[in-house]
């Protein structure tokens, strides 16, 4: 259990990058590594698929034994790859009730609007044109962040959740609707027992 808090506080944020191109899996490994991510490579969907443990005629990795062993925060795949394509990952991921928080992220040398919207309407956060840059590593910040607080909310550290204000709200039986002074948020702890 420490393991995934220490790659949270760290924010080593775990990247699975899928691409049938070797020149272009290198390129997003560079861009990704430069970023400061953890990442794996695999060169096909299905591939990608085994690396989560959810298998082409497995319809959700939940009993699978290997599936806690690996934690991946977010996916960026290409949209034409043989035999699996992006959108057809993108869908096995989203049908999954174990993977379907894992944001997925759409790459393609090809600008079709269709396509593009096809993509988004069934759940990418985001359709990069190729060559993905530097800049497009940005914009995965947010998801990754979001993708560590859903899949993983038990990972957050106490620093962490403490310093979100609208992480504890007062409840329902505080008397007052205003924010509690630190002198009288105190008191309310007093009395209760820890035990671990």
């Amino acid at each position: 259990m420490a393991r995934p808090e220490t790659q949270f506080q760290e924010t080593q944020f775990h990247v699975l990058a899928v691409d049938d191109s070797l020149i272009d899996r290198k390129l997003i490994e560079k861009l990704l590594k430069t970023s400061s991510y953890q990442v794996t490579t695999v060169d096909s969907g299905s591939k990608a698929l085994e690396y989560l443990g959810l298998q082409d005629n497995q319809q959700d990795p939940a009993l699978c034994p290997n599936q806690n062993e690996v934690e991946v925060n977010l996916i960026i795949t290409d949209y034409c790859m043989p035999g699996m394509t992006g959108y057809d990952l993108l869908k096995k991921i989203k049908e999954s009730s174990y993977l379907k928080n894992i944001p997925v992220v759409i790459m393609s040398s090809e600008n079709v609007p269709s396509r593009i919207t096809r993509c988004l309407e069934e759940g990418a956060e985001e359709f990069f044109l190729k060559p993905v840059q530097l800049s497009d590593m940005i914009k995965l910040k947010p998801h990754l962040m979001k993708s560590a607080k859903s899949i993983n909310p038990t990972t957050l550290s106490p620093q962490k959740s403490s310093s979100n204000p609208n992480k504890r709200k007062p409840n329902a039986m505080s008397t007052e609707s205003a924010p509690l002074s630190p002198q009288r948020r105190r008191p309310r702890y007093n009395g209760l027992t820890v035990s671990v």
